[in-house]
Parts: structure tokens; C-alpha cells; sequence
């Protein structure tokens, strides 16, 4: 069928103006941070440097662009139209007179509405199992690192365990389908879904255990709302069906963190054992504060330096890995709209048709890149402290 185009200079704008509701809100939040950035602490201090803001404004664009994705998208991400397979960017669909500005694939479906789209996966997954992994890390790796001895070894050897797998074979066993028809991904998030809830309970306690107004209500929301989440995405029971995440996406999730939770481990048992010779902590001891208390509120706050940059590292590094997954076609759904799984579904045409490639493969490099100058700012204000 004889298409109508767009000329590629409309296509640049038209995909620029589509953008508008991020622009609005970046040149808020950016200029916001510029005249506040001395109150703003290390976030603030990123805005020193060149590298900083870029880091900072690729990030807030793609996290932007996930949040108003409903609104930069013309088309929906699984919608087709059959007479738009395989058509070229700038071709306009004939019902409805809106523009297919980066083409179609071989489904019929707006490539530019799903790298869109695909960001959403991108920053729901790979930051929480990141957060959750640091909660598992460092829950661990704080009392590894403080009391020595058979805790140390114990802690240190699991964690050697899982760090002994290749990567790829240990995400191919956690995240094949038929792993879904056992009851092993359900047990391992029940787990794990139990750290960040106790992270919380310990650190208010060990804070406020003798200011009991601030304290119980502390832990009444700590416990109603992880009681909550944890109902939501360990037994899907979220009464309110606000808290909700698919078979698919659990799998990947708790592979993440069952991956990622030794490096962190590792990362905070070394700090903690260097952090603790130094005399503000002997200077805790000495007042009589409890062990739990030094490593949450004496250690772990200097500490945070490193733990930031390798957060922010390890989120560009589950980001690829979501890639690859997707290019494998494990983990989520075949429609996924994710960028992993939009590359392997363009790469099977490429000596035919590359412009389906092209945008996700963008999208998943800038981001990471974005991370990476992230990390980079954080870890040069992290020395400078």
C-alpha cells in the first residue's frame, strides 16, 4: 500500500513536541534544584559539574517520559493496525491521520508508543529490585561486617555461593517460565520482601525506643504499610487491587535481587568492618549505645557515599541485564513493549528494515548513560566528603 510521509525534519519536531509535558517538568524540577542546590545537600552538589547535570536531566527525562506516557504516546503499545507492518518513520495512518513517526514492526505496532511505553518497565523494575536488594545487603552485610566471627562467615560464604554462578546461567534458571509453576519465585519474594519491613522496625527502634508517642506511630505505619505492599506483591491480596505485579515480572524481580543482594552484601560488610575502627564509633560504644544502633546510625550514614554510587551503577547494570532477558525472550510477556524485547524483535529483520531497532536500543544506551554520568558526579562528590 502507497503510504503518506511526513518529511524527517517534521518528524523530529512532532516527536520534540510530543515531549512537552516532560520538557515542562524538567525545566521545573532543573531549575528548581538550581536555586535551592544549597539546601539540597548531595543532590544539590550534583549540579556543580557538567557531568552532573547531564546525568541528572537524562535520568529525570526517561523518568518523565514514564510517568506521562499516556500522554506522549499517540498509539497504544499493543494496538495494530495491519496496514501499518513494516512501515517506514513518518508514515501516516490513514483512519485516523496520526503519524507513525518512527515506523512500525513486523506486528503492526507504533515503534515510537512502545519505547515510550517500555520506559515504565524499565524504571518500575529495575530501581525497586535495586532498593530492595540494598535492603537485603545491607540488613546482612551491617551485622557481617560489625560482629566478625560465625555470623561473618556464615553471611560471607552464602554470599560467595551465589556469586560463584555465572550470571546469565543464574538468571536463566530463575526466570524460565516453568520456574513459575513451582512455588520457589513466591517463597523467594516472601523472603525477601521481609527485609526492607524489618530494615525500618529495627531502624526506628533502635532510634526512638525511648520516645514512645514518635515511636509507635512510626511503627504503625511501618508495619500497615510493608504489611500492605507485602500482601499486595507476594500473595497478590492488596484489598484495594492498588499494589499489583505480574507473574512475569516477580520472576524477574526476585532474580534481581537474589543476584544483586551479595554484591551489596560485600560492598557493606567492607565498609562497616573500616567504618567501625573510627573513634565517633568508639565514642558510641563508650555512651552505651546498642550494636544495632551504631550500625544504623552511626555506620551506615557514612557509608552512603559508596552505597549511592554503586545504587546508581547497579540500576544501569539491571537495566542491560532487563535488555537481555528481553533479547532472550525470557522473563516477561513476548507483547512486552520493553526495550529488551523490542530489540529482538527488530533484530530479526534487520537486513530488511533497521528503523525498529533503532529506537529502543537509543533509549536503553542513553539511559545507562545517563546512570553512569550519575555515578560518575556522585562517586567525585563522595571523595570530596
Amino acid at each position: 500500500m502507497q503510504f503518506e510521509y511526513i518529511g524527517a525534519f517534521n518528524v523530529v519536531l512532532d516527536v520534540l513536541g510530543r515531549f512537552w509535558p516532560v520538557w515542562i517538568a524538567l525545566v521545573i524540577v532543573i531549575g528548581a534544584s538550581f536555586v535551592y542546590k544549597k539546601k539540597l545537600g548531595l543532590y544539590g552538589q550534583l549540579f556543580d559539574s557538567g557531568v552532573g547535570i547531564a546525568g541528572v536531566g537524562i535520568c529525570l527525562f526517561w523518568l518523565f517520559t514514564a510517568i506521562f506516557a499516556s500522554t506522549i504516546s499517540p498509539f497504544d503499545p499493543l494496538s495494530q493496525v495491519p496496514i501499518m507492518k513494516d512501515s517506514l518513520p513518518g508514515a501516516i495512518e490513514p483512519a485516523s491521520k496520526l503519524v507513525y513517526y518512527f515506523g512500525g514492526d513486523k506486528l503492526a505496532r507504533d515503534v515510537f508508543s512502545r519505547m515510550v511505553y517500555g520506559s515504565q518497565i524499565v524504571l518500575i523494575i529495575a530501581p525497586a529490585a535495586t532498593g530492595f536488594a540494598l535492603m537485603v545487603g545491607i540488613t546482612l552485610g551491617l551485622p557481617a561486617g560489625y560482629y566478625g566471627g560465625r555470623i561473618d562467615t556464615v553471611l560471607s560464604f552464602l554470599a560467595n555461593l551465589v556469586l560463584a554462578f555465572p550470571v546469565i546461567l543464574l538468571f536463566y534458571l530463575l526466570v524460565t517460565p516453568g520456574i513459575m509453576d513451582t512455588p520457589i519465585p513466591y517463597a523467594m519474594a516472601g523472603l525477601f520482601f521481609l527485609f526492607p519491613i524489618i530494615f525500618f522496625c529495627v531502624l526506628f527502634w533502635t532510634r526512638f525506643k525511648n520516645r514512645p508517642d514518635r515511636l509507635y506511630i512510626l511503627m504503625g505505619v511501618t508495619l500497615v504499610l510493608g504489611g500492605w505492599i507485602y500482601a499486595g506483591l507476594v500473595f497478590d491480596k492488596d484489598p484495594l487491587r492498588i499494589v499489583h505485579i505480574d507473574p512475569n515480572q516477580l520472576n524477574i524481580f526476585v532474580a534481581v535481587v537474589f543476584a544483586s543482594s551479595p554484591g551489596v552484601f560485600r560492598i557493606v560488610r567492607g565498609l562497616t568492618m573500616d567504618i567501625k575502627t573510627r573513634d565517633y564509633v568508639a565514642a558510641a560504644q563508650t555512651r552505651g549505645e546498642s550494636p544495632w544502633y551504631i550500625m544504623l546510625w552511626e555506620i551506615l550514614p557514612n557509608a552512603r557515599g559508596p552505597l549511592i554510587v554503586d545504587a546508581c551503577l547497579r540500576i544501569g547494570y539491571t537495566t542491560i541485564l532487563l535488555g537481555t532477558l528481553g533479547y532472550f525472550g525470557l522473563g516477561l510477556a513476548p507483547e512486552s513493549p520493553d526495550w529488551g524485547t523490542a530489540i529482538k524483535d527488530a533484530s530479526r529483520l534487520l537486513r530488511s528494515f533497521i528503523h525498529p531497532a533503532l529506537p529502543p536500543t537509543i533509549a536503553l544506551m542513553s539511559f545507562v548513560l545517563g546512570l553512569n554520568l550519575l555515578a560518575d558526579s556522585l562517586r567525585e562528590q563522595s571523595m570530596k566528603d
